[in-house]
């Protein structure tokens, strides 16, 4: 099936920031002395013995090191930058609203980002990407775990993360972030989901919702309401069957994360293959009905959310579904 409650990820931001950037093979060759010396240097790296390679990686982790290091203590002494105790470095650039939530290492964010090396070459972006991200905070780099958690919904920060904070001497995975760089990126704090926050939210809305006319409640707390009845004699679909549907999908806050109706086409998919609120809702249901459902966090996704977003871990989601066909 296609969106219906099934939905593609966002890579990570630990894996973005991993898969873009600087090879280290770009970095000037060190200056050596030793004829020997310039001659290994100026083997292709297929032909250079492990040991070389590792002498090679080890002088440019140095010299990086060094570097990164003079560009962060005179960065340090510009006006508006900030040094936190473990050498995290940022400016605020934007405040967001006071009511905007902080959020705590173990929240789920949603940001857009720019990262950069010190001379200002660009390595990822979720802007280029035309995306934002979204991951766990302590899923990802120190210095993002520790300057996330400084910022409100609505802040933009510029973060200076020293090698330490970053990927320190081994660099990112793919090479493309050399060792012992400082890394710098400018970050806008989307949304915060807390976990605790959403299922709070999500029991209040449901306690007030199931008061509410022509609102049903099952047993194991889906609550429905019919908005359409098709004809008597139309068929209802066991777990097993495969169903024929359209429908729209949105948060509490009417935010509409996946819809039949605006791509223009029903949907099919096995009624057991899809979160529990859908299984045992679809089958209260006959062809040509029309219900609303709204679907307890359990019911749901639960306390993870979608891997990429956009539904945060315990979001209660409201479906109107309509039964075209039973298979």
């Amino acid at each position: 099936m296609r969106d219906v409650l099934k939905f593609t990820a966002v890579a990570a931001l630990a894996a973005a920031l991993a898969a873009c950037g600087k090879s280290g093979s770009d970095q000037p060759e060190a200056e050596v002395e030793a004829p020997a010396a310039e001659a290994a240097a100026a083997l292709p790296d297929e032909a250079k013995s492990g040991a070389e390679l590792a002498a090679d990686f080890t002088k440019l982790a140095t010299e990086n090191l060094a570097a990164s290091m003079a560009f962060l203590d005179q960065n340090a002494q510009n006006e508006g930058v900030n040094v936190t105790d473990s050498g995290l470095q940022y400016m605020v650039l934007e405040e967001g609203p006071e009511s905007g939530v902080s959020p705590k290492s173990t929240d789920l964010v949603v940001v857009h980002y720019v990262g950069t090396l010190k001379d200002g070459v660009e390595f990822d972006s979720s802007r280029a990407r035309g995306a934002a991200a979204q991951f766990p905070l302590n899923a990802v780099i120190p210095g993002w775990t520790e300057g996330v958690q400084l910022m409100s919904e609505g802040d933009r920060y510029r973060f200076f993360v020293p090698p330490a904070l970053a990927y320190g001497e081994t660099g990112a995975p793919s090479g493309r972030i050399g060792p012992n760089e400082a890394l710098i990126f400018d970050v806008e704090l989307i949304k915060v989901h807390s976990p605790e926050r959403n299922l709070e939210a999500a029991m209040n809305f449901l306690a007030a919702n199931a008061e509410k006319d022509g609102v049903e409640t099952t047993d194991s707390g889906l609550q429905y309401k019919v908005l359409t009845k098709g004809p008597e004699d139309s068929k209802s679909p066991e777990a097993a069957d495969t169903v024929e549907v359209h429908y729209q999908g949105t948060l509490l806050n009417g935010t509409e994360f996946d819809s039949s109706y605006s791509r223009g086409e029903t949907i099919e998919f096995p009624l057991n293959r899809v979160i529990a609120g859908w299984t045992e809702g679809v089958q209260l249901m006959s062809e040509g009905d029309k219900f609303r459902f709204f679907i307890p966090p359990d019911l749901a996704y639960g306390e993870r959310g979608t891997p990429g977003g956009p539904i945060g871990p315990n979001e209660a989601l409201i479906f109107e579904v309509e039964l075209v066909a039973v298979k």
